[in-house]
Parts: C-alpha cells; structure tokens; sequence
C-alpha cells in the first residue's frame, strides 16, 4: 500500500522506540518535541516533493474526503509549499486552541498523549525522499500534517482528540495500551463518515494514502457501523489496505465513546481479539 504505516499497537507512539528511524532522536527535547534551532531548512526539492504529493490526491479526494476534513484543509492553504508549523498553528489557535509542534517522528507512549492532552499535535518534521512518493515506513509530515491537521480546526474533532490524549495517560497506567491503540487506527487513522451525500473518509491513513483512499470507498472492503466495544477488539494489518473500516454518524460520536471507555477498555483486556476483517455475531454492517 502507498502512504504510511506505523508498528501494530505503535501507532499511537511506542514505550521504546525501534531502532533505525530516520529522525532526529538525539536532538529531541524531554516531551519529544523538536526545538526550533535544529530544524533543517526545506530544500526546494522538499516543496516539490510536498506539490506532487498533494496534487494527486486532490484528483481522487471529490466524493471521498469528508467535507469537513476538505474545509480544514482549504483553509490551512498548504498545496504550495511545504506548510510551516507557525503559520498552521495560527489558524489552529484561532479555531480550536490547538497547535503543531515539530518531532522527529513516533513518540513514545507517554509524550505522545501528554502533548494531544495540552493540545499539542506532534507533526514529523522531515518529508519523504522523491523515490519514496508511493510507500514509506515511517510517518513523516505529509502524512501527520495533510492527513491529521485538517480536522484539527473542527470543534467536535479537536475535543475528541484533546480527551484522547487524557485517556491515553490513564489507559498507560493501566496497562490498556493494546486496544486502545485499536481505537486509534481504526477511528482516527482509518475512520469513515456517513454524510447527507454519501460515505466520506476522515481517516489520516486513509486520506494520506492515494490507494488507500480509493479502496476505502471501493465495493471490496467491509464497512461496520462504530461500535466502541467491537472497535477495541479489533486488531489490524499494517502491511495491506484494510479489509474493514468503522463508520461515524458525526465527530462527536467519537468524543462520547471516549465516556464509555474507561469499562470497555477492561472488557477488551479479558476478551479475546477479533482477526483482521473477521466477522462477529453482532457485526452490524453500515448500509449506504
């Protein structure tokens, strides 16, 4: 599959990291953020790279993208030229209260939630070589910053995340991190929306991802309605395009079932995961 993927129950950050990432580790401060004076400036390679990435997937996004993610990104005017995070994170403060700050890529567990819990989001400050346009390992900022940030200036979107990063230092003193980590890929990374025109893509990895995007709204995936408790037994592929997605009636659909997982998160722990794309008894597909 193009776009990125990230590790199985990493994709929420990492209690260690693995070996070999491309950032900028060592220079990492104690949150995991990046400070300003080591950030390498954008080369005019990286904003072509950056223009191509996004011209394409403009081409596939009518009748696919949701339209709020749309709106989010018409307004952060990023098609250009790689965005600078201070000039997002303007328009982010103005909407949301939300801002960008730059990383050197996956973040441990707890960074990774302390900053979604001050609304702080961590965008991977390098991009992808120009060789790599169609698959890369590592998330870098094309897909934290085109896929992710859009929502961030939708109210409903924005507070759901915020109370993500809440549960997330919770569930990490639990031990929760496994299904947790589902919730994550499935709703935030992989989520669908049902609209008055039809079925959207909201997800990051979805929209990030050009053959992703278009076999998420294809006839050959399943598609289920969102149930929180299914969600977080539901483990996943990193390897492939996904067999299954979970569709939303609206964002705040995601801030509520944040209010039910404290007990479902427990519940998820004692029962035994469900396969990627495999079927439950009560599975209730999305018709549309």
């Amino acid at each position: 599959m193009d776009g990125t993927t990230r590790p199985e129950d990493g994709i929420i950050g990492t209690a260690t990291l693995p070996l070999g990432l491309r950032g900028d580790y060592d220079r990492a401060q104690p949150d995991g953020t990046l400070p300003e004076a080591v950030l390498a400036p954008r080369s005019e390679a990286d904003h072509a790279t950056w223009r191509s990435l996004v011209a394409r997937q403009r081409t596939i996004f009518p009748g696919r993208a949701a339209s709020a993610w749309l709106e989010g990104l018409d307004r952060l005017r990023c098609d250009e030229a790689v965005p600078t995070l201070e000039g997002a994170s303007a328009i982010l403060r103005a909407a949301t209260g939300w801002q960008l700050v730059p990383c050197p890529g996956l973040l441990p567990d707890a960074q990774f939630f302390a900053l979604l819990a001050t609304r702080r989001f961590p965008v991977t400050h390098w991009i992808r070589r120009p060789e790599e346009l169609d698959y890369i390992v590592e998330p870098d900022i094309f897909h934290d910053f085109l896929g992710h940030v859009p929502l961030l200036t939708q109210p409903d979107y924005a507070e759901f995340l915020e109370a993500y990063g809440h549960l997330g230092l919770r569930a990490e003193k639990r031990g929760q991190l496994a299904p947790l980590a589902r919730f994550y890929w499935f709703m935030v990374e992989f989520g669908l929306i049902a609209e008055r025109d039809g079925l959207r893509a909201y997800g990051a990895g979805i929209l990030s991802s050009r053959t992703e995007t278009l076999h998420a709204l294809s006839d050959a995936p399943r598609r289920l309605r969102f149930d929180m408790a299914r969600v977080l037994r539901s483990t996943y592929r990193i390897d492939d395009v996904q067999p299954v997605y979970f569709v939303i009636k609206d964002y705040a659909e995601l801030f509520a079932a944040i209010d039910q997982a404290p007990a479902l998160l427990e519940a998820a722990m004692r029962a035994a995961p469900v396969p990627p794309g495999g079927h439950e008894a009560g599975d209730e597909v999305w018709q549309g």
